[in-house]
Formats: structure tokens, sequence, C-alpha cells
């Protein structure tokens, strides 16, 4: 399985990218030794992709996928892409405040502490669909991981397309997001000029 191993924060200064957005508290005190060069057309549009892998943490073949089924959809490319992207399993988990970052939803996606309808699901890029309620095995609800979850994750905004009951550990989607409510740094226009080269 392949796995981005570069540290995180040196990631988010070269693609100018706020740690927050990560879920991560810290801040780097590095500037990045740039050369006033002026960046290509392609070099912004290259960036806007890899700021998007980034952020959901999806490698290049699942990402160039997600991107053909945006284009298949109807309505706007770009937006279907961020809307397949958010709908992701490990994102919402992280969106519910369940996981501090994305990648730990994705590690508790993966070790089975997740129920998506009552099912166990694993697969981090399961698509959740309006009316999902996802929760925590109850096994897994009592465990010290989950107190230390809450208590750093408790003052976070839930989206308001997803609501949460953080007592129970179980979260139910609403409807599907819309571009307006994400919050991700992202041109997605960029990222279609690339694709449609």
């Amino acid at each position: 399985m392949a796995v981005n191993r570069v540290p995180v924060l040196k990631r988010c200064r070269s693609l100018g990218l706020d740690p927050v957005y990560l879920g991560i508290d810290k801040k780097s005190n590095r500037q990045l030794k740039r050369a006033n060069r002026k960046v290509s057309e392609y070099g912004l549009q290259l960036r806007e992709k890899q700021k998007a892998k980034f952020i959901y943490g999806v490698l290049e073949k699942p990402f160039h996928n997600y991107y053909l089924k945006a284009d298949r959809m109807k309505g706007m490319t770009g937006e279907n892409l961020m809307i397949l992207l958010e709908r992701r399993l490990d994102n919402v988990v992280y969106r519910l405040g369940l996981a501090r970052t994305r990648k730990e939803a994705r590690q508790i996606v993966g070790h089975k502490h997740v129920l998506v309808n009552g099912k166990q699901v694993k697969i981090p890029s399961y698509l959740i669909k309006a009316g999902d309620t996802i929760e925590i095995k109850e096994k897994c609800k009592g465990s010290q991981r989950y107190k230390d979850i809450l208590e750093v994750t408790g003052g976070r905004l839930v989206p308001e397309w997803l609501d949460i009951d953080q007592e129970n550990l179980k979260g139910a989607v609403k409807e599907l997001p819309n571009r307006e409510v994400i919050d991700v740094p992202v041109d997605e226009m960029l990222i279609v000029e690339l694709y449609s080269k």
C-alpha cells in the first residue's frame, strides 16, 4: 500500500497551506526559502491538485478516478469533485469530530471501528449518502482513545449538513454537502483545467 511519508508541516509550507485544514494545531516557525520566481499556469494548476490530494489523503490514481466520476455527473465538474471528496467515509468521520485528523479517521475506519447504518464498513473511500447514520462500534465507545479525541474535537464546528450526538459517538448525514459549505481552500476550476488538457 502506498503511503505518503512526507512531514506534514513541511508539505504544508511547500503548498502554502495552513495546517488547521488538516486538523493540526501546530504552526511552522520556518519560512519557505523560495526565490521570487514566476509560477507558470501549469504550476498553479498542479499545486491546487496537490493541495486537494494532500488535504483529503488521496493518491493520484483514485483522485483521477474521482475526477472522471465527477465529469460524468450532472453539474459543474469541479464542484462535483469536491463533493465526492467530502463524501468519503474517512472525511465524514473527521468532520463529525470522531477523529482529530483525516489520517486518524482513516485508521479508525480501517480498524473496523465504524458502523454505517448498523453495518461495519472498513473502506475509507466509501461514499456516504444522505440519510446515512455513522457511529462508533459499541465495544469501542468506552475506550480511552475516544475520550481523548472528544476532548480535543469538542469545540470543533460540525458542518450544517451533518448532525452529531457526541455522547453516543453517533452522527447522521442530513443532506449531501454543496460547494458553499466545504471550507477547503482549493480552487477546483484549476484542477479541472489541468485534467481537461
